[in-house]
């Protein structure tokens, strides 16, 4: 069974632009996101990305992730954790 998906990538059909407006920006992070974290890409580019460029993703994704969701939601959301409490 899958618990990833990245289907909003496929089926996108709109405009991929940034500072167009918060709608646009919010798709065009999704979008982005999603191709970026493709694992063709990632394991292309993760070897040449440096040790600070690799904290600084790193920071950032737990960052959000610790500002924006509870706990139950980070087990349920990110870690897709069904045998959290």
């Amino acid at each position: 069974m899958t618990l990833h998906s990245h289907n909003f990538v496929e089926s996108y059909q709109g405009l991929v632009a940034f500072g167009f407006d918060r709608e646009t920006d919010e798709r065009t992070i999704i979008y982005y996101l999603q191709k970026f974290s493709d694992d063709n890409l990632m394991q292309h580019i993760v070897k040449r990305l440096s040790d600070e460029e690799l904290r600084e993703i790193f920071d950032l994704i737990s960052g959000l992730l610790k500002k924006h969701l509870i706990e139950d939601e980070y087990h349920s959301w990110f870690l897709k954790d069904s045998h959290h409490p």
